[in-house]
């Protein structure tokens, strides 16, 4: 599919299915290098062992970037086509650091506006649930709800994973429906 320079796509789905591999074969369809924001923090062993996952399976063509905070920076400042995996994580980052929500989602669509290149963004639908029993979790709940919705309304391409495969919530411009 022919993507214009300043194509955002936006990943959605829960969690295991397919988000990442499939926002990285959609940049990979550009130009290398490509650069891949990732906003995890390794806190334990678990999620050290999953970022090391995730970055085996890159090819040496893949800038990567820890980014856990300042991420439209870093979208701003990424030279060509950029992943962003994943803006829940980061959403968790920016809560917990008790940092302004609002404004640093403002701030990230700005930025994706803003690329030099497209920008494939990841994140994990949490939505879909019972409404979390505590104030924290239905904070972050409505906080990742709010920023889907206002980066979908942006986003060139949405894409909802459910088991591996991908299915097409908004077309991209040119592509058949």
């Amino acid at each position: 599919m022919a993507l214009s320079p300043h194509h955002m796509t936006l990943v959605l789905g829960g969690a295991r299915s397919g988000k990442s591999l499939h926002a990285e074969g959609l940049i990979e369809a550009w130009p290398a290098p490509w650069t891949y924001l990732a906003t995890a923090q390794a806190w334990d062993d678990e999620m050290r062992a999953r970022i090391a996952l995730h970055r085996e399976r890159r090819s040496g063509d893949w800038i990567t970037r820890d980014v856990p905070i300042d991420l439209p920076r870093a979208v701003a400042e990424a030279p060509g086509p950029v992943l962003v995996d994943c803006l829940t994580l980061w959403l968790t980052n920016l809560i917990l650091a008790e940092a302004e929500v609002e404004a640093a989602g403002a701030a990230l669509i700005a930025a994706c506006a803003g690329a030099p290149g497209p920008v494939v963004l990841v994140g994990s639908e949490v939505g879909l649930g019972i409404v979390p029993d505590n104030a924290l979790a239905r904070r972050f709940r409505d906080a990742a709800g709010r920023l889907h919705q206002r980066l979908a309304a942006r986003a060139d391409h949405v894409v909802f994973m459910v088991a591996g495969l991908p299915m097409i919530v908004k077309p991209a411009p040119g592509a058949n429906p």
